[in-house]
């Protein structure tokens, strides 16, 4: 039996009379169209299971792992507190100066080497290991942060960092080195992700910025199959490890 057609709403009670002979075609069991299906059985509930309930719980961390970072950028000024004013190369300089040891005999002395290239015209000023800057309200005190990348040379490796103006001074509020396969900026966040040694497998972090500490804090460290997806995709994770054993 084909299908009752809807009728014109032109009035309420032909509205009415329509749902009224809908209802008598369900009753009346003309064929299997249009009957609820039943969607099987519901999976019953599990709740966790606490283990190992004797033992003390921790009141401090066993490593120290930095996870707050807010640090004053010595020697870099922000003209009229825009952050748009501070150069991104006079930055890294500066951070390698602080660090000096690390951009020296085995560590990334090809940064240090290529920096000289900054600013050049042409191909050299392709070696600049400073990449394109960003600028996003991360911190939600309207003014723009600056999220900034650097290439950590020889190797694969890539340097975020992220900086905010507090009380005319600039402060770096996070920074994270790592293989990187991915940036994005959303809402208060910063994600990066990152190829895993387990094939098929990457991480994703996400640093998300907290008014309490004044830093980007490490809110989420998980593990996610990869496939052809966007970045801002977000696949079921797998449980991963934490930033401390990577």
């Amino acid at each position: 039996m084909p299908p009752a057609r809807r009728a014109p709403r032109t009035t309420r009670a032909v509205t009415t009379v329509t749902a009224v002979a809908l209802l008598l075609a369900v009753a009346s069991g003309c064929g299997d169209a249009g009957d609820l299906v039943g969607a099987g059985s519901t999976p019953t509930a599990i709740s966790p299971d606490r283990l190992w309930p004797q033992l003390t719980p921790a009141s401090s961390p066993a490593f120290e792992i930095g996870e707050v970072d807010s640090e004053v950028v010595a020697g870099v000024t922000v003209p009229g507190d825009d952050i748009r004013t501070v150069d991104p190369v006079a930055l890294v300089r500066a951070e390698i100066k602080e660090d000096a040891g690390s951009y020296a005999g085995e560590g990334y002395v090809e940064t240090a080497r290529r920096m000289a290239d900054c600013g050049k015209k042409g191909p050299a000023g392709k070696r600049c290991p400073v990449l394109r800057p960003y600028y996003r309200d991360l911190t939600g005190d309207g003014h723009e942060d600056l999220t900034l990348g650097f290439r950590q040379l020889p190797g694969n490796v890539t340097a975020v960092r992220v900086y905010t103006v507090e009380k005319h001074r600039l402060v770096r509020v996070m920074h994270w080195e790592d293989a990187v396969s991915g940036v994005e900026l959303a809402g208060r966040s910063v994600i990066i992700r990152s190829p895993s040694e387990v094939a098929g497998y990457e991480y994703r972090l996400q640093w998300t910025w907290d008014p309490q500490q004044k830093s980007m804090l490490l809110t989420h460290d998980e593990m996610l199959r990869t496939g052809s997806r966007a970045l801002g995709d977000a696949p079921s994770p797998v449980p991963g490890p934490s930033a401390s054993s990577r």
